[in-house]
């Protein structure tokens, strides 16, 4: 998970946004006319939008987080571009809304770079990271919300079971869920090693010795349910096809199967021959609104997990704009 890593170089920490030069490139085609506008939904600590303002530099740049320590460091590495980068306090399905208030009617490009920023799993203290002990918070948004404590502490087992399943693709869900159930009634979680201590007890041994971490599948899924992360992509995805321009393009880096596979289906959908069968000739409300830019979705090569490890489960699918959509 995670988007901009921490490459130590020579002493030095630099950030390395997830496959930057693909996602360019994919997207230079629309904003290298005069007077684009690019929209950053995810900004984290602003690599991708430094990149796309300096190659770009034309284009104006509308940036999105939910994190207000993101949008103050990406503030302070974004002030060199002055009024170019217009920083915005919102979750990215909000994106109409933030259009709609600085009169954007239409852009010429949007990017996601989904998954946890590398800053908050760096910081411990955010509750993200089952490497160390640290308050289960895992809010993007600390000023909105329930943390992940109160969602272990207070959600039915069956609830619990469901998450685990839907959003980790947990197979051991009732397993743990019967432990956390156990452990909660005895003292609430407050922590994220005691539950990653109970997870290593909850699991039979052959399931310890695949897939890394075995904590990873369930902090995965509370973080989507504390931050509700599927249900705002299933809104902003379209919602950001429906601001692009005809011309203007879209591409989006997912982290895991069900985030790739819900983008997958809305570009899609957007890129599909809607009328129904047997029409001699298809009229132009029915033609396609989308053209896919990415045969299935584009991984990152060796040489950059190599460097940047937290690139590994990344997926890249990008779309254009080519028509209006005609109700």
């Amino acid at each position: 998970m995670g988007r901009e890593a921490h490459a130590n170089t020579g002493g030095q920490t630099r950030h390395v946004p997830v496959m930057l030069r693909r996602c360019l490139d994919l997207l230079a085609p629309a904003l290298e006319r005069p007077g684009a506008v690019v929209v950053d939904c995810t900004l984290g600590l602003g690599g991708h939008s430094e990149a796309l303002l300096t190659r770009f530099p034309e284009a104006r740049l509308i940036a999105l987080d939910r994190d207000r320590e993101a949008l103050r460091l990406s503030g302070e590495r974004l002030a060199p571009f002055g009024e170019r980068a217009t920083l915005v306090h919102a979750v990215y399905d909000e994106l109409p809304d933030v259009l709609d208030r600085l009169g954007v009617p239409r852009v010429q490009g949007v990017l996601f770079d989904l998954g946890v920023s590398s800053m908050q799993l760096d910081e411990a203290d955010r509750g993200f990271a089952y490497a160390q002990d640290a308050p289960l918070d895992m809010r993007m948004d600390q000023s909105a919300g329930i943390s992940a404590a109160e969602v272990l502490n207070t959600y039915p087992p069956g609830d619990l079971v469901r998450i685990l399943r839907a959003y980790g693709e947990e197979k051991q869900a009732k397993r743990i869920v019967a432990a956390v159930v156990r452990e909660r009634e005895k003292e609430p979680f407050t922590t994220s090693a005691r539950l990653v201590e109970l997870i290593r007890d909850a699991l039979p041994q052959a399931a310890k010795r695949t897939g890394g971490n075995p904590a990873k599948r369930t902090f995965q899924a509370l973080r989507i349910e504390v931050n509700g992360e599927l249900s705002v992509l299933e809104r902003a995805i379209p919602a950001a096809v429906r601001a692009l321009d005809v011309g203007g393009r879209i591409a989006v880096l997912s982290y895991h199967s069900l985030e790739d596979r819900l983008v997958k289906q809305v570009l899609a959908a957007g890129a599909a021959i809607t009328a129904p069968p047997g029409l001699p000739v298809v009229p132009e409300r029915y033609q396609p609104r989308l053209k896919l830019l990415t045969r299935g979705a584009e991984l990152p090569t060796e040489e950059e997990i190599a460097e940047n490890r937290r690139a590994a489960p990344a997926r890249l699918r990008g779309a254009q704009r080519v028509r209006e959509h005609l109700e």
